[in-house]
């Protein structure tokens, strides 16, 4: 599946390097084309933020309400989330295409002459194995990112194949090779950059996109806490309940980790190409989530 993906995906960028000729600016063009085209996801997804910020205190009663009859409260929470409008997996779909777009796009960046160059499967073969024969080092995970660098060497010993044109990839980019990979390159210390400022950009994202839930979850604890002189006219609510606050908050912040942490993992092990797409995907994210929180109301 992620294959199929990635090819479609390799006609969108090969069209576009087309026109500018260079694999970085390629993949900045290719990833503002695919955030437009989720958009209306992304408004949807902020939509269903906010909502789900909102009803948070309902559910919380209905929890407590209910806490020694599961299945009331499952009928419960299914009522209230049917006036609300909403679906409890109304989260999943933004996690699964978030999934789908990370796993094609690393198999995009892994084989761009599959993928983007369509050269057939049988010639890439072929250039591999004259590498290999001739003393040559090819790499079995990325044995296409060392045709690109071997372009020139297969030129001179593939003179009538047309196809060899097509493994020179315009790879560098602000003096950026993107076809380096950190863990096979650990003392150039410019591999380090894109993945430094993809990290930063992670951590901008998930504290701006917490900020928010954990400052109204916050409200919701001080104003549901126990007032021993009943002078404030709030709801007496035990102090389970905060305590139960706590632990969705912190659930909540793990959850968040998670896929930064993943995509950091698989960036070090990949070429560059896709943290560059990574880090541009969140500082679209970061402007669209300000842009969205200001102009969406629920």
């Amino acid at each position: 599946m992620f294959e199929f993906f990635a090819n479609i995906f390799g006609y969108l960028l090969q069209f576009l390097y087309q026109l500018v000729n260079n694999y970085g600016i390629a993949i900045i063009l290719f990833t503002v084309i695919i955030k437009l085209i989720l958009l209306p996801l992304s408004i949807k997804q902020q939509r269903t933020l906010k909502k789900s910020t909102e009803l948070q205190e309902k559910m919380k009663v209905i929890q407590f309400k209910y806490k020694s009859d599961p299945e009331k409260m499952n009928q419960e929470m299914m009522n209230l989330y049917k006036t609300e409008n909403m679906s409890p997996f109304s989260g999943c779909l933004t996690a699964i295409v978030q999934l789908l777009l990370l796993l094609s796009v690393f198999y995009l960046v892994r084989s761009p002459l599959t993928f983007m160059e369509k050269i057939p499967q049988d010639n890439i073969n072929h250039y591999v194995q004259q590498l290999q024969e001739n003393g040559k080092s090819v790499s079995q995970v990325y044995p296409e990112i060392d045709l690109i660098r071997e372009h020139e060497w297969l030129k001179e010993n593939n003179p009538e194949d047309q196809n060899v044109d097509r493994l020179n990839i315009q790879m560098n980019f602000l003096g950026l090779d993107l076809s380096k990979i950190p863990q096979q390159n650990m003392t150039d210390y410019t591999v380090y950059i894109i993945p430094v400022l993809y990290i930063l950009s992670s951590f901008v994202s998930i504290r701006m996109t917490t900020a928010m839930q954990n400052k109204k979850a916050k409200q919701q604890k001080e104003e549901k806490e126990v007032k021993i002189d009943g002078t404030t006219g709030k709801e007496l609510v035990p102090q389970e309940e905060n305590n139960e606050m706590d632990a969705v908050m912190q659930t909540n912040k793990m959850m968040s980790w998670m896929m930064p942490i993943m995509s950091i993992s698989i960036a070090f092990i990949a070429p560059l190409g896709l943290a560059l797409y990574w880090l541009i995907s969140n500082i679209l994210m970061i402007a669209e989530r300000l842009i969205l929180d200001k102009v969406i109301k629920t």
